[in-house]
């Protein structure tokens, strides 16, 4: 994974943080972005893209990177944002967020996917780049584990719905439950998904 870092770099050495965001398909819950910078002189061995990662793995890699890396953050945007702006501009400003955060200079910064915030640093997007960047990679399992949580949190108080099988993704039992319960406020409402459900809803109500 470095030697791509190191690509991106074009042979000059300098700090490179790794960002990533993780969330856009699920119906509930925030967009959650993570940035990270690696420490070279304590790599973490094993980090790879946190959907290819068991659960535990992941929590042993959360560990990891927090405790080894030289700078990390976690950021989101909500779901009052994710409805307002779409569901793009949410990941975007969660990435934006968790950079703000980091309060490192850093060189470079390298970015999961297609698309770029729009913010002052010298930026790369790299498709595929929790696969192939170890701080992207590490950025990644940060997000997932974050969100994760949270989603938990999120069980407790909407038991209903089942998010601690699923993570608020459109699974067929969540958009039964969806169907069954109606949409929560914690449902992205500019979903096509929620939106049907909450005219059904409307629809019976009425």
């Amino acid at each position: 994974m470095q030697q791509v870092e190191l690509d991106y770099l074009n042979g000059h050495s300098g700090v490179v943080a790794g960002v990533d965001e993780v969330g856009r398909g699920p119906l509930a819950g925030d967009v959650y972005a993570a940035a990270v910078i690696l420490d070279p002189k304590r790599p973490i061995s094993g980090l790879a893209d946190s959907k290819k990662l068991s659960p535990q793995r992941r929590e042993n890699l959360y560990a990891a990177v927090t405790e080894n890396a030289t700078a990390w953050a976690i950021a989101r945007a909500t779901v009052a944002e994710i409805d307002r702006f779409n569901i793009l501009q949410a990941s975007l400003l969660a990435m934006q967020r968790a950079m703000e955060m980091l309060k490192v200079p850093v060189d470079l910064v390298l970015v999961d996917g297609n698309r770029l915030p729009v913010w002052p640093y010298r930026s790369e997007a790299v498709v595929g780049g929790d696969s192939k960047v170890a701080g992207i990679a590490a950025a990644s399992i940060l997000a997932k584990v974050a969100r994760d949580r949270a989603m938990l949190d999120l069980h407790a108080e909407f038991p209903q719905y089942g998010l601690d099988r699923h993570k608020g993704y459109p699974t067929k039992y969540h958009l039964e439950q969806l169907a069954r319960h109606g949409p929560a406020s914690i449902h992205r409402k500019s979903f096509g998904p929620v939106k049907k459900a909450l005219l059904q809803r409307q629809s019976t109500a009425g």
